[in-house]
């Protein structure tokens, strides 16, 4: 770190790290200065330097609001969600903020038990507390405030036995305790159903009883699994009458002042079960002579602006979604059908209001030049991915071969050309194969498979990261206040980690490399055709940082761009229609762009919609692992190749091959003898022999248990370990043959 400067009394690098300790989360680059009683120009630019040395260097992070915290720490105070108690009888708690570390976070002793006639604090509710690091890493927590009982209740099941007393287990795994129902709430559900309840009372020690506040049906029926993943994580659900009320009322958009494009040959192509068509393309030579060999581009998306008025009750309920939610066996849509499926759905061969934007690239993929139109187009033709590939390739239906020329080809030169720039941009190149799971109409799974990716695919993706970044450019050269896609590069603590992994499969990252898209791909391309490409893959996926929304742009790290904002897909992303909005008003395309009190709101709406995205993004995955586990249900007792993904204190986790599912390997499942978790060699190893289940090992498993209500996968491993010299024992090295501490992993727990 450079000196301070003389000039700065007291400013120093420690100083520095106390102010933004002391800021609790609350301080940004203003409240930092005053804090240090720095004023003038050039004191700020030294403290914005400082900071970004410190961040560097992962003395400390940025948290959504942009505020500085120390990396890794949660704020002194903060919001948190009680989730269970520990053996003890302690309440355990998760913070409430979704971009927040999940640390284990104990109440002090005695802490939320409520004084005279006030109710104790319960599994549910949510609580402001102060919060203290213990040695081991975990958080103490007091209790400032009572906030009241959370929204998403607790989901159970209920289980009446021929003999004993009804009890509510929780479909949680991190839930360990069963609730008895209330006094009157046994005959509200069936034995089997689930229900969500509401905690009645809560006490230090024994069983709390809980009121059942809904029945949702059986949890064998079909479908089950998506609706306890929905339920879980708090996705809402259905339309107000008020959203229903005003959907009704809208009329179909009208031609007006837009531009026609009803005579270019714009065509959509999606996956085989789209239902809604949001995107559509259009490609032709240049015939500008000074742009030989060159492109123009035309991508078209429906116009939802035209139909949700800002504030409106549409609109509200857009945003509290944020984001349309896909399950394997089921959509819950962002809009009401009439509107996704309908009025803004570019269907085939019917008249549409769009927002497209005109691209021009020359021969080698390189943008020249690009328009924003509100325009009125119809689509030439609805094609699969396969259809379109099939043609391309010589085959394919007579709808498809009828378009290769006219329309196809011209699209596949364009892709050729974006492809060279593509490639001289280099992103990020992780191979992560996508799979999804077969669900038949009777709600009974019929496979997994993994996904297809054909040329089809990327063109598509191509075209729409082009349009992105189009919308990012124009409303910056506007000056309009926008809402970017952001994807910040790797923490300098996750490259630390990936660098001492790669060390145990003999290959290198030297301490100080920059992270660039670049040097992974790099990485990559070595790993590739050795027996570790797979898990290093897996690694540098791991090593990335989620993306997000924000209104201060920060670039994508994974696509290589220095600007880039979701314009492409209005009827499911809210994001999309912001930027639409903020377009609208921008390049003056009508009266109904982004207004000033939504404008003032765009930090809050980037912080609620990544928190909907990530919520949609974990019902979804844990949908599909309770799918999965209920298609391996009946196959217990079954042998399966897998390749271990994760190594803990407690365990081992295993993917398995045929089907991606992933499934805990406990400890005591290895063997009598003690085994500890060298965290620097990413294995297992034996205490007495040395022998290790490394990350990366190839194995042969068989299911245990497969528990579709909550997903889990409990497995035996089969395979020897692989030899490995006698370990020598070090200071601090854990040994999980011993009891674990409190709070920590519970056995049959997915990370």
């Amino acid at each position: 770190m450079s000196k301070p400067d003389p000039k700065l009394a007291g400013f120093t690098r420690e100083g520095l790290v106390e102010a933004v300790k002391q800021g609790e989360g609350q301080f940004g680059k203003r409240e930092l200065a005053r804090a240090l009683g720095l004023k003038g120009s050039d004191h700020k630019r030294h403290l914005k330097e400082q900071l970004a040395i410190l961040e560097q260097e992962g003395v400390i992070a940025k948290d959504s609001k942009r505020n500085y915290v120390l990396a890794g720490a949660l704020p002194a105070v903060t919001v948190v969600m009680i989730t269970d108690r520990d053996s003890d009888g302690e309440l355990l708690a998760e913070p409430v903020r979704a971009d927040r570390a999940a640390p284990v976070i104990r109440l002090a002793p005695g802490e939320g038990a409520g004084g005279p006639g006030q109710p104790a604090l319960g599994i549910g509710d949510k609580a402001l507390v102060r919060l203290a690091v213990q040695d081991d890493g975990s958080y103490e927590a007091r209790l400032l405030k009572k906030l009241g009982q959370s929204a998403h209740r607790v989901l159970c099941v209920m289980r009446k036995p021929e003999k004993g007393y009804a009890r509510l287990m929780p479909v949680d795994r991190r839930t360990r305790h069963e609730l008895v129902p209330a006094k009157g709430e046994n005959d509200k559900a069936q034995d089997g159903d689930l229900v969500l309840v509401r905690i009645a009372k809560e006490r230090r020690y024994g069983l709390k009883t809980a009121e059942i506040v809904e029945v949702l049906g059986d949890v064998d029926s079909p479908g089950a699994g998506s609706v306890i993943a929905l339920h879980a994580h708090g996705v809402p659900q259905g339309f107000s009458e008020a959203e229903l009320a005003e959907t009704k009322k809208i009329k179909p958009a009208k031609m007006g002042q837009r531009e026609d494009l009803r005579a270019l040959p714009l065509i959509t192509i999606d996956p085989d079960d789209a239902k809604d068509h949001d995107d559509a393309v259009f490609a032709a030579r240049d015939e500008d002579e000074s742009n030989k060999g060159g492109w123009v581009v035309i991508v078209a998306i429906a116009d939802v602006a035209a139909y949700i008025e800002p504030g409106g009750q549409l609109d509200r309920g857009a945003f509290k979604r944020g984001n349309s939610v896909y399950l394997p066996d089921r959509v819950v849509p962002m809009l009401p059908e009439r509107l996704s499926n309908d009025l803004c759905s570019l269907r085939e061969l019917e008249e549409r209001p769009c927002m497209a934007v005109r691209m021009v690239f020359d021969q080698y993929g390189q943008k020249r030049s690009h328009r924003f139109i509100r325009g009125w187009m119809k689509s030439a033709a609805k094609l699969s991915y396969t259809d379109a590939q099939n043609a391309i390739d010589g085959g394919g239906p007579d709808k498809a071969v009828q378009l290769l020329d006219s329309v196809l080809r011209p699209l596949w030169g364009a892709y050729a050309a974006l492809s060279k720039a593509r490639a001289d941009r280099e992103p990020l190149e992780i191979d992560a194969p996508e799979r999804r799971v077969r669900v038949g109409e009777d709600g009974q799974v019929l496979g997994v498979e993994v996904r297809q990716r054909f040329d089809a695919h990327k063109l598509i993706e191509e075209f729409m990261i082009q349009a992105n970044v189009c919308a990012a450019e124009s409303l910056e050269m506007k000056r309009t206040p926008l809402i970017y896609r952001v994807h910040e590069q790797p923490s300098l603590e996750k490259i630390e980690g990936l660098s001492d992994f790669l060390q145990t499969v003999s290959m290198k990252w030297s301490k100080g490399e920059k992270a660039t898209p670049k040097r992974f791909n790099k990485l990559l391309a070595q790993a590739k055709g050795t027996e570790h490409y797979e898990t290093v893959n897996e690694v540098v996926l791991r090593s990335q940082s989620q993306a997000i929304y924000d209104t201060e742009n920060l670039g994508h790290f994974g696509l290589n761009l220095d600007r880039y904002a979701h314009f492409t897909s209005p009827i499911r992303r809210y994001a999309d229609l912001t930027v639409h909005r903020a377009l609208i008003r921008a390049l003056d395309l009508g009266p109904d762009g982004q207004t000033d009190e939504e404008r003032s709101r765009l930090d809050t709406i980037a912080e609620e919609i990544t928190h909907s995205e990530r919520r949609a993004m974990a019902a979804e995955r844990d949908a599909v692992d309770r799918f999965i586990a209920l298609y391996l249900a009946e196959r217990v007792g079954g042998e399966f190749e897998g390749r271990i993904t994760g190594v803990t204190r407690f365990g081992a986790f295993v993917r398995l091959l045929e089907t991606g599912a992933d499934g805990l390997v406990p400890i005591s499942q290895l063997g009598a003898e003690r085994w500890h978790h060298d965290e620097r060699a990413h294995a297992l190893v034996g205490e007495e022999s040395g022998n290790r289940y490394r990350l990366g090992m190839t194995v042969t498993v068989r299911i245990e248990e497969a528990t579709p209500v909550t997903g889990g996968l409990l497995l035996d491993i089969l395979t020897r370990p692989e030899k490995g010299p006698r370990p020598t024992r070090r200071a601090g090295m854990r040994r999980p043959g011993h009891a674990p501490r409190r709070g920590g992993p519970k056995r049959g727990r997915r990370r």
